[in-house]
């Protein structure tokens, strides 16, 4: 894993990149903070004809996407109810060299407050470029309200010992142009 020092060189030297630049406080010890923007993804209300709320909506994930289900909405805030799941997505843009890859993580000042970050998708594959999906979900018994600008994530860095031949820019299908 990378430490900040590491980090700092791995960007001096075009390994890892991010824009916007970071701000000198968005590098921690071992990860960077990822700013959340104003692009959220929610359920739709209703799903192949029927409500979502009904029991006999059944989705068969086999032939359906994220895009099918949920729709895309810009705000500067977004309330989420417990259990609730929406998609956010980071300011930061991360490209990363074929012998670097990343993970991302919830920050534990929310995490403590009932707010998961990702559910599996942490990866940040080598030699991706693109901003962030997170998966976020509120465990917590209240409602919350997110904001745009807020640092509800980090990424870590490690390097890979062998490039990879097949770099996530070239080969990824779903999140390659986020």
């Amino acid at each position: 894993m990378l430490s900040n020092e590491d980090i700092k060189e791995f960007i001096k030297a075009g390994r890892i990149k991010v824009e916007p630049r970071l701000k000198p406080n968005q590098i921690s010890p071992g990860s960077i903070d990822l700013t959340l923007s104003d692009e959220f993804w929610v359920f739709k209300e209703r799903v192949n004809g029927c409500s979502i709320w009904s029991p006999g909506c059944i989705v068969d994930l086999k032939k359906s996407k994220y895009t099918d289900l949920m729709k895309k909405v810009k705000a500067k805030k977004i309330e989420i109810s417990p259990g609730q799941l929406v998609l956010g997505k980071t300011v930061e843009k991360i490209t990363l060299a074929n012998d670097v890859a990343g993970k991302l993580e919830g920050r534990s000042t929310y995490a403590r407050m009932g707010l998961a970050i990702h559910v599996t998708s942490a990866m940040i594959q080598p030699g991706s470029s693109n901003r962030q999906v997170l998966e976020i979900v509120n465990l917590a018994p209240y409602k919350m309200v997110l904001h745009a600008g807020m640092r509800v994530s980090q990424a870590v860095f490690e390097e890979v010992r062998t490039p990879t031949s097949k770099p996530y820019k070239e080969c990824g299908k779903v999140s390659v142009n986020q």
